[in-house]
């Protein structure tokens, strides 16, 4: 039976961070369900890197993540991994009150915003429909290569030791002694701590461990790519409803792909787009943008996974001392990576924290605020 100091189970891009950052210091083995990692969440990201997206409490994670993705150090990439987009946050004529919200959330954030009125809009957003006259506009938005940063970190742990498994969904954990014991199928893997990186999955492994039962509930998220006449620019940034009801940007070849923002609980699992869905994205793409749709090219959905709070759960269980919460990164989980798997690794080994997330509050993170 293999012998490991820490199981991580998952290996997205909360598995595959967490395991650069620990695996220097301990034995460490990646659990991964599927043929591949990524496949449901990290592989279907929007890919994109703005303060603001999360909210104030997930912004300072996004913000101390940004030097690290756009200059790493060489032994871990030698690219970055951010390429500049903008993004503007747009509202309705009668929705400045929406602006007005947003811009207040963040006044002490130090997030780059500038209000914009319509001529503005104009120049930047070409073929916008007449009706949309606010908008916030964010200079620092980037483009992340979510799949170069993701192979970038299941490398990097490998260079440090750590193994990998795959087609290893994990159905049963039992403790013996000082030790984990782990069966996926038929493999088995003893560990002294667990690390809970399975995503949409978090809950039912913490159930298998007899830790908290923290309700970490996937939502589906939609996905389209569309081809329109006239086509878009390359130089066009993230277009963001305010009221939270659509986002769009420009793909490659002149199209656009874009999301109708939606989060419909599901069950964890393989999820696909629904045609209602797709239908509501173009409906809202087409309340913006005065362009005709001549092909769908693609559509697919993804899970974003969601504590009650909306924020992230990072650190040991309250109930199991050796089971450790890396888990509810809802869409962010990109955009904070960095921050968040340096965060959790001085939470987890115990030891000081880098200077770029040092003015962290871990507090906001920490799984016992969900004790009765």
């Amino acid at each position: 039976m293999n012998q490991y100091d820490v199981a991580i189970i998952g290996a997205g891009i909360a598995g595959a961070s967490i395991a650069s950052e620990i695996s220097e210091h301990c034995s460490v083995i990646m659990l991964e369900a599927e043929s591949q990692p990524g496949y449901h969440s990290t592989g279907r990201s929007a890919a994109f890197w703005t303060e603001t997206y999360g909210g104030p409490q997930v912004q300072p994670l996004t913000t101390a993540s940004y030097d690290f993705l756009n200059d790493p150090e060489p032994k871990f990439s030698e690219t970055g991994f951010l390429t500049k987009r903008r993004a503007i946050n747009i509202a309705r004529s009668d929705e400045q009150h929406l602006v007005d919200g947003f811009i207040a959330e963040f006044v002490e954030s130090g997030v780059a915003m500038v209000p914009w009125t319509r001529d503005a809009i104009t120049k930047t957003i070409p073929n916008i429909k007449p009706g949309w006259d606010w908008a916030v506009y964010e200079p620092d938005c980037c483009d992340i290569d979510v799949a170069a940063l993701h192979m970038a970190y299941l490398r990097d742990a490998k260079r440090q030791g750590a193994s990998l498994l795959c087609n290893a969904r994990v159905d049963k954990i039992a403790r013996r002694e000082a030790m984990w014991v782990i069966n996926s199928g038929t493999d088995t893997v003893q560990a002294k701590q667990i690390v809970n990186a399975a995503g949409a999955w978090a809950t039912e492994v913490a159930k298998l461990a007899g830790a908290l039962p923290i309700d970490i509930q996937p939502m589906r998220r939609t996905m389209v790519q569309l081809r329109t006449d006239p086509g878009s620019s390359p130089d066009m940034p993230l277009v963001v409803a305010l009221d939270g009801s659509f986002y769009f940007k420009p793909e490659a070849g002149g199209s656009f792909w874009l999301s109708p923002h939606d989060e419909t609980p599901v069950s964890a699992g393989d999820v696909a787009p629904e045609e209602w869905d797709i239908a509501l994205a173009i409906d809202r793409f087409q309340s913006i943008m005065d362009v005709e749709i001549s092909n769908v090219n693609r559509k697919w959905a993804g899970l974003r996974s969601f504590a009650p709070d909306r924020l992230p759960v990072y650190g040991f269980d309250p109930q199991q001392a050796d089971f450790f919460w890396f888990a509810g990164q809802g869409g962010f989980g990109i955009q904070t990576a960095p921050a968040a798997a340096k965060l959790a690794k001085s939470l987890f080994l115990g030891s000081p924290r880098e200077p770029s997330v040092q003015s962290l509050d871990a507090d906001l993170y920490d799984p016992a605020r969900f004790l009765i």
